[in-house]
């Protein structure tokens, strides 16, 4: 379908088994804010306390004039600003776990997470499950299979 996918930035620390450039550009918050002043990102947000998130300018349009399409797999409100800015150009899906229940669940067997920023990640988490009707779909993740199969259906019907 001539999908890339856009390494969004970050100012969170790298995981153990994290790549900079590869699974994230892993920024100091200074560096961070110098991008938002000078406009170098598309949209950006604080997602959590400290941790800002956001998509360098220079990742679309290196996806795009290697003639691809971008994919994004960002926040919910990075991805209203994204398609506030790219409109009808753009098709946002809604990633959702099946509850809150089980996502807690699988965010304690990946063991990466603290009581409190488990905690913090599911409130966010039950905040942003209130945007999915602004989405141009909803996609219930119960299946990882069945998810992956309905989100390749519909992209492909969007770039039809």
């Amino acid at each position: 379908m001539g999908l890339a996918f856009s390494v969004s930035a970050t100012t969170r620390p790298p995981r153990s088994n994290e790549v900079d450039g590869r699974d994230y550009h892993f920024l100091s918050e200074e560096a961070f804010k110098a991008h938002v002043e000078a406009g170098d990102l598309v949209e950006w947000e604080e997602v959590y306390p400290g941790r800002f998130y956001g998509t360098l300018r220079s990742e679309v349009e290196r996806i795009w004039n290697e003639g691809h399409h971008a994919i994004f797999d960002i926040d919910v409100i990075g991805g209203l600003h994204l398609k506030e800015i790219y409109k009808d150009r753009s098709l946002a899906i809604f990633v959702s776990p099946p509850s809150i229940a089980v996502l807690e669940a699988r965010l304690r067997s990946r063991g990466t997470e603290s009581e409190d920023t488990l905690t913090t990640r599911v409130e966010k988490a039950r905040q942003e499950m209130t945007f999915a009707p602004r989405f141009d779909h909803v996609l219930v993740n119960d299946d990882l299979q069945q998810a992956c199969s309905l989100a390749v259906e519909r992209v492909a019907q969007f770039l039809g």
